[in-house]
């Protein structure tokens, strides 16, 4: 019975997989996709196909971002009849050049230079796009080049010397959850001589607030890519009839689904027997709670003897995995003694659980917001990343074993409620680390994820093996490299 329940759900999973991975390739249909790299520089150019003359976009990441993080505009713009280039910036996704203080200019101009190359562009109508660190880049270059670019849309805006005229035709973005760059934007309309419709003469202004919305999750609403759209179509003139909707993470979220449901078709198979040992509740209970104080004062040790901020060869994710090592080994010292060994079984197990978790969260993320696979400065800093975040992962996994659901999700409710205070902690003492803060609501997503698996494998050492390798693969993609 239960061989034939783990054969319909591996074979519903398939379906799943099937699936989504369908409705993200739709968004490809009638676009021309060119990967490119010039100067050293990783590119993505978007267009129409067979188009002629047609508009050309430059769109620009912000932070620890990438060019498939704003993909959502560019499938929005080139389906509309616009030409759009990405790339990714120096240190940043699939760019292992380190990033200087002249980086953003020069990565732009590369941009530029290579999009007004593409056959299909109409190279006396060009706009540009930019969120958070990138808005300040594109605004930049904006009033520096005030003839080249007709519109120029900054997405969660930074700061800029703008003026009523330049740059032209300027459209603010911020989402309703991000106050301090609402309050920016609010700055620079404000500056920009406030709202303003004259297009034909590059003054237009507006600010648009997108509804519940913070700084990442607003490069996926469409209300945000719809603005930036109209309000490039009455920059030149284009009445598109375009109707495409950007589902795509939609569809990423039914593709992990599919692979989390995979995880629980094959884990009977390959499931070990839970340690024998345990530790008691409370132990565990304080041990967790004393862990986000002593992590936060090692950081401010270190913080002391050197760069805190560019540690383990990425920028801020090294910080944060010695925050997780730390933490990890405080709270494993309140459970201690701990007598345990992995099993060849349960090391086979921690394979499957790490290859199920890297391919579910990150082959589609690769097309859909995040550079996964990992260049070589990269993959070589992953497995420092993973051993320092190990024993978090190994705190974790002794903690919840043998726990029944409602004590799981009492367990996940409590590591996501420490994570976050606990680095709301970090960011009070060390401000230098405040890319922190927009991480946050992503550690209950992460969290819930680990929970469900480490109930379905409920070994420590599977569970923290298998974890600690997909964790520290993520924080290898995510973060800048340190130069």
């Amino acid at each position: 019975m239960k061989k034939n329940r783990s054969l319909m759900l591996a074979i519903v999973a398939v379906v799943i997989i099937a699936l989504s991975w369908w409705g993200v390739l739709r968004a490809q249909t009638s676009l021309a996709i060119r990967q490119i790299e010039h100067l050293g520089v990783p590119l993505l150019y978007v267009a129409p196909q067979n188009a002629q003359n047609v508009p050309g976009v430059l769109i620009a990441h912000g932070y620890a971002g990438s060019k498939q993080l704003m993909l959502g505009y560019a499938y929005t713009l080139a389906h509309a009849g616009y030409a759009v280039m990405l790339w990714d910036f120096d240190s940043h996704a699939a760019n292992a050049k380190p990033l200087e203080s002249n980086s953003l200019q020069q990565n732009l101009d590369v941009a530029y230079t290579v999009l007004v190359e593409q056959p299909e562009v109409d190279k006396s109508r060009l706009a540009m796009l930019g969120h958070s660190m990138g808005s300040g880049a594109v605004m930049s270059a904006a009033i520096n080049q005030v003839d080249r670019y007709a519109a120029t849309v900054a997405v969660s805006p930074t700061g800029a010397s703008i003026t009523p005229n330049i740059p032209r035709n300027l459209l603010l973005q911020a989402g309703s959850w991000e106050n301090r760059f609402v309050a920016n934007a609010e700055r620079l309309l404000v500056t920009g001589g406030g709202e303003n419709h004259n297009f034909a003469l590059g003054k237009a202004r507006k600010l648009v607030i997108i509804p519940n919305a913070e700084h990442i999750t607003i490069l996926f609403r469409h209300s945000s890519h719809q603005a930036a759209r109209d309000w490039l179509d009455k920059t030149f003139g284009i009445n598109s009839q375009s109707n495409y909707v950007d589902y795509r993470m939609l569809w990423y979220f039914l593709h992990l689904l599919g692979w989390l449901m995979m995880l629980a078709a094959l884990a009977p198979v390959f499931k070990t027997s839970p340690i024998t040992q345990k530790t008691g509740q409370l132990k565990s209970w304080i041990g967790l709670l004393v862990a986000p104080f002593v992590a936060t004062s090692t950081l401010m040790i270190i913080n002391q003897l050197g760069d805190i901020g560019s540690l383990g060869g990425v920028l801020v994710g090294g910080a944060v995995s010695i925050w997780f090592g730390v933490a990890g080994l405080s709270w494993l010292a309140a459970m201690l003694p701990l007598q345990m060994s992995p099993s060849l079984r349960a090391l086979v197990m921690s394979l499957i659980l790490f290859i199920i978790l890297w391919i579910g969260f990150g082959a589609m993320a690769q097309v859909v917001w995040l550079q996964w696979w990992l260049i070589p400065s990269r993959l070589q800093i992953f497995p420092i990343l993973a051993i320092a975040c190990f024993p978090w992962f190994l705190a974790s996994g002794v903690a919840q074993q043998n726990l029944n659901f409602g004590k799981r999700v009492f367990w996940w409710l409590g590591q996501s409620t420490v994570l976050i205070s606990g680095f709301i902690l970090v960011l009070y003492f060390l401000p230098q680390l405040s890319f922190i803060y927009l991480l946050l609501p992503l550690f209950p997503v992460f969290m819930a994820i680990f929970s469900f698996c480490s109930g379905l494998v409920n070994n420590p050492w599977s569970y923290a093996l298998g974890s600690t390798l997909f964790f520290g693969w993520v924080l290898a993609s995510a973060f800048p490299l340190s130069s």
